[in-house]
């Protein structure tokens, strides 16, 4: 094979590569997809957005634990928790509680929060007999679903947090009104003491 031979050959080879890859070139400006609600042609309902399937449940959001999820056994609220209230969990609703509940319902529940005192309207105490009687099922229930003025909360709080901040709850109205008898015998000089502080003294006037 001569020079020139090669020279075609190397020549046509060239020709042909470009040829092809014009032919199936394909930019990333110009990608074969429809973007989000572009109409179609080809469905027969016109749109390239397809329906779910009936039924889809997005991974991680099978929600079929219904007092987890709903604070319900059937249509009642529920008396249990969905899970064992421990120190942890109790720590963790003080924490939450303080963050999301703390600015209306105060730090022990009595509805003089910050802003409360500045003019917002005043949410009732967590320590009257309504409240206290109320299983825990719908103070979660509150909680994500809001109630009055008070406005949901879904979205700032997760479902455990919010059990949390309940089992919390419970624990402060248990602190207001647990028996002097049940508490522990080292406690109750302490209450002594305290009721003999308030105690008006002697000679004292009160208007």
């Amino acid at each position: 094979m001569t020079a020139k031979q090669t020279q075609w050959i190397s020549a046509f080879g060239l020709l042909a590569a470009l040829v092809l890859g014009a032919g199936c070139r394909q930019d990333m400006h110009d990608q074969p997809k429809y973007k989000g609600f572009r109409p179609s042609d080809f469905f027969a309902d016109g749109r390239s957005v397809r329906p779910l399937v009936p039924g889809t449940v997005a991974r991680g959001h099978l929600n079929d634990d219904a007092l987890l999820y709903t604070g319900k056994i059937g249509e009642n609220f529920s008396p249990e928790f969905p899970f064992p209230v421990t120190r942890a969990v109790l720590e963790r609703g003080q924490e939450r509680y303080n963050i999301f509940c703390s600015p209306c319902h105060d730090r022990v529940g009595t509805g003089q929060g910050m802003i409360v005192q500045r003019g917002y309207k005043q949410p009732p105490s967590f320590h009257q007999d309504r409240l206290r009687q109320q299983p825990p099922g719908y103070f979660f229930h509150v909680i994500g679903n809001g109630f009055g003025v008070m406005p949901d909360y879904a979205a700032q709080i997760p479902v455990r947090d919010r059990w949390a901040i309940v089992a919390y709850i419970r624990a402060l109205q248990l602190s207001q009104h647990v028996p002097a008898a049940e508490l522990p015998p080292e406690d109750r000089p302490k209450l002594d003491q305290a009721a003999v502080k308030t105690k008006p003294q002697a000679g004292s006037s009160h208007e």
